[in-house]
């Protein structure tokens, strides 16, 4: 078998009014300044019996409507299925989302339907540039530089793993580099610019070093894990994309590459059970916001709405330019806002979430993929699992579904657990949501790969 890949990228960074996703309520965050542009790239790879897509796209989040989008219009142009197109976003906090949350980011939808063109574009063209290529997959460890935000000492994943597709002359035509953490370093240096963050980082430092090659960063399981906070200044904001960037190529460095790599994929629908909202979670919500709108309260907010609405209520109210009121106000807004929305559908909406996961093989690699914004005790456990050398977790991928929190936080009642499902206008996910999805991605990447 011939094995062959392509490698493409397009424009994403968005016109003048679009709003920057996430970080705060009603913030209107519209861009400022352009710090670097946001792209979508892809890599298309085929072996003569099966085609596979990959494509990385600097955005917040990216919805199902978005993905089944892309994948039709790639579809139509080329010999790609459906289910063998892995869209991923970066997750950066300095980019539009597609298919955005209630209240963090209005989702422009000339813009989202633009976004969808470049990224079906990308990878039509990746796929029809296609040339002879062998592959190789590294993994290696990136400790240090990352915390879990939601618990002292709590767990997270520190594997860094690399792909490099090489040319027959040896030279690199791509990387794909997967790491887990919240890329919200440029966010707080730079609320108001359009920039890819870490993620833009690693790609420029691998595409520094290799000028032929483009690069593809895919986020993994950050829901609970960030950068250490010591990288928010401009003298240190660059270092953890430089570290990743450096790791990823001193890995593949020492690398083995596969001439005749194996290649499949497979999507399945999972159910995550949920609870229902309860009626009286709901009326405490919009009862508040009620009444501090009306007597424009802001006296102990921070014990009541601020408690769950935001891991940092001092950075809330220096979000909206230092006024406590405007923080609260839009706290209210929202609080009416979602309530509005689920009481249309409360007592009838079933206690699922139907949702995809997907898994692509390229030899020794696996990728399995979700939606969520996945917890890392949640991979640790797929990764301990499946006990494979090289394993690429990715979130927010095909989908959003917000976070998906482990025991813990649902029992904390967390930002992650009780906030996240309000502004995806969900029901809150239970204790076992999160094994459900740990379940449905091992048997599906057992399903797929030979060596399980």
């Amino acid at each position: 078998m011939n094995l062959t890949a392509g490698a493409s990228r397009t424009d994403l960074t968005p016109f003048w009014g679009v709003e920057l996703a996430g970080w705060g309520y009603y913030l209107e965050r519209k861009w400022q300044t352009v710090h670097d542009n946001l792209h979508a790239t892809a890599l298309v790879i085929d072996n003569e019996e099966t085609r596979l897509a990959i494509v990385s796209v600097d955005l917040m989040v990216v919805d199902e409507a978005f993905t089944a989008s892309v994948r039709e219009r790639v579809a139509s142009e080329t010999e790609l299925e459906p289910n063998a197109i892995l869209i991923a976003a970066t997750h950066t906090h300095n980019a539009p989302s597609a298919g955005g949350y209630l209240g963090v980011g209005e989702d422009n939808e000339l813009y989202t339907q633009w976004a969808i063109e470049q990224t079906a574009t990308a990878i039509i063209q990746a796929d029809r540039s296609r040339e002879p290529v062998s592959v190789a997959t590294a993994s290696t460890r990136l400790a240090g530089q990352t915390f879990n935000r939601t618990r002292e000492n709590g767990s997270v994943d520190p594997t860094l793993t690399t792909l490099r597709i090489n040319r027959i002359n040896g030279n690199p035509l791509a990387f794909v580099v997967n790491f887990q953490a919240h890329p919200t370093v440029a966010a707080k240096l730079r609320p108001f610019a359009v920039s890819r963050d870490v993620p833009g980082d690693v790609c420029d430092v691998i595409e520094a070093a290799h000028p032929d090659a483009l690069a593809l960063y895919l986020q993994g399981s950050a829901g609970d894990v960030n950068f250490h906070r010591t990288f928010s200044t401009p003298e240190r904001c660059r270092e953890p994309g430089c570290l990743t960037a450096g790791l990823a190529l001193a890995a593949q460095g020492n690398s083995t590459l596969i001439e005749n790599p194996t290649l499949g994929f497979r999507s399945e629908t999972v159910t995550l059970p949920t609870r229902r909202w309860t009626r009286q979670e709901i009326d405490k919500d919009r009862d508040e916001a009620q009444r501090r709108l009306r007597e424009i309260d802001v006296d102990g907010w921070q014990d009541t709405i601020g408690k769950v609405m935001t891991n940092n209520p001092e950075e809330m109210i220096a979000r909206h330019g230092g006024d406590e009121w405007l923080a609260v106000r839009a706290m209210c807004r929202f609080n009416l806002a979602w309530t509005f929305e689920i009481l249309k559908d409360w007592e009838t909406r079933p206690e699922t979430l139907k949702t995809e996961v997907q898994v692509i093989q390229i030899g020794e690699l696996a990728i399995v993929a979700n939606g969520s914004e996945f917890f890392s005790s949640l991979a640790l456990d797929v990764r301990n699992r499946l006990g494979l050398d090289h394993l690429m977790i990715v979130g927010y991928a095909n989908g959003r579904i917000g976070y998906l929190p482990d025991a813990h936080d649902i029992a904390a009642r967390s930002y992650a657990a009780y906030q996240s499902p309000k502004y995806c206008l969900q029901f809150p996910f239970t204790n076992a949501s999160g094994p459900t999805m740990c379940d449905a991605m091992v048997k599906l990447v057992r399903s797929l790969d030979s060596r399980q």
